[in-house]
């Protein structure tokens, strides 16, 4: 693994066996560094040397469970475009990011200034997210709002 200068943050240069490990731990986060190794070729500690380094460079930031909303009554996903007056923005934003029901955020360009996916139990709880917080905010100009159908694929991370 390498490090290359970069205008931001400096770019990690990652190898065909980090990309091999990475591509293990997308598809099992829990496998053992022993079975890792195995799968791979390495030795396991190779295998935990190269995970640790991919850790403290920031390529893998977190390791987590990911939950099937509808399995535990979270049955209403939605996508929100929220158009926000410039002077207001990173201000919505702190607020918004605070917010429970908000699972990603993202600042986006062209006239929608952010992109929010939220998860609600019903209808109503996400009704009662829009007036009592969403609309409530300084400098909401406009909310557009779509409503998950059927997913057909959603991803964790990127792929390699």
């Amino acid at each position: 693994m390498q490090i290359s200068p970069n205008a931001g943050s400096p770019a990690i240069q990652i190898d065909e066996t980090d990309r091999k490990i990475i591509k293990a731990l997308n598809m099992n986060g829990r496998i053992s560094y022993t079975d890792l190794a195995k799968d791979i070729g390495l030795s396991r500690v190779a295998v935990q040397s190269r995970i640790n380094a991919l850790m403290e460079n920031g390529v893998i930031e977190r390791f987590t469970a990911v939950i099937n909303p509808e399995k535990i009554g979270i049955l209403v996903s939605a996508f929100f475009n929220v158009e926000v007056e410039p002077k207001y923005l990173h201000e919505a934003a702190t607020a918004l990011a605070d917010e429970p029901v908000v699972t990603s955020l993202y600042h986006m360009t062209g006239p929608s200034k952010l992109h929010m996916h939220g998860l609600f139990t019903n209808n109503q709880e996400m009704e009662q997210f829009m007036k009592d917080v969403l609309y409530k905010l300084p400098g909401i100009m406009s909310v557009d709002c779509q409503v998950l159908i059927n997913r057909y694929k959603s991803r964790m991370g990127m792929r390699l």
